[in-house]
């Protein structure tokens, strides 16, 4: 259900369920899980792409799935929805940087889980949204990356009306970074993935840290913060190497 490779830096993570249009059951999501801590333990992986196979990225939830324990309690509901929570509480915590290629849908979690990614890059084709409210449903756990991504106003919109938007319009309300043409999407995300993949490891570690750590802090400790993560930085090898081209070309 869930395709892991890397190579060239990259470790490439792949929703597998295309005749299900990559929807999100119980095994796919702790399929997602091991390949996510993976990615994470691999020294070879300087970033990490997340797609889907077929036509789509994600449709989100499984509801057949659902369908069948709808007479569960509410505590058993809690822990199924627990298992996704989980993976979007580590993706945030992961090393690497980790990048959404969508193509297709993208759609309730399938959504979520592309915006739960540190960058998305889109096909011109690819459309976006929250539908769970048609079918009486709550987006409940995307709603706090829905909510860091773009302006209160835009997230209760999507959120309460359903609406799907397309690429072009995910890119002008901040949802996503990159649109590309779909005929060009292969070569342009492999060459941004690799231009990602070149940077200081160390430093994307070290940035990717800081900047989610920032989200309850004051200003006072956010700056604070940045002091300790700006020793660090030039403790590294990276930059010691980094600075001393820079001396030198000077």
């Amino acid at each position: 259900m869930i395709l892991y490779s890397a190579a060239s830096g990259v470790g490439r993570i792949t929703l597998n369920r295309p005749e299900k249009r990559n929807a999100l059951d119980a095994e796919s999501i702790r399929e997602l899980k091991n390949a996510l801590a993976r990615s994470a333990q691999d020294d070879s992986v300087r970033v990490v792409a997340i797609t889907g196979a077929g036509d789509d990225f994600c449709s989100g939830a499984d509801l057949a799935g659902l369908d069948q324990n709808a007479d569960a309690g509410v505590l058993d509901h809690m822990e199924t929805a627990r298992a996704l929570a989980n993976v979007f509480v580590e993706m945030r915590h992961h090393p690497r940087p980790i990048v959404a290629l969508v193509r297709g849908r993208a759609l309730a979690g399938g959504c979520g889980l592309a915006t739960a990614c540190d960058l998305i890059l889109a096909t011109e084709s690819a459309r976006f949204g929250y539908p769970e409210v048609n079918i009486g449903f709550v987006p409940a756990m995307v709603m706090a990356i829905l909510r860091r991504s773009v302006t209160e106003k835009r997230a209760f919109e999507l959120l309460t009306t359903g609406e799907i938007v397309t690429a072009a319009q995910a890119h002008e309300a901040g949802l996503i970074n990159r649109v590309f043409p779909d005929s060009e999407f292969d070569k342009r995300t492999g060459d941004y993935l690799a231009t990602l993949a070149s940077k200081s490891a160390s430093a994307l570690s070290l940035s990717n840290n800081l900047l989610y750590h920032m989200d309850g802090m004051t200003f006072e400790a956010a700056i604070e913060a940045g002091v300790h993560a700006n020793a660090l930085a030039r403790m590294t090898d990276d930059a010691r190497r980094g600075i001393e081209r820079f001396v030198r070309k000077s």
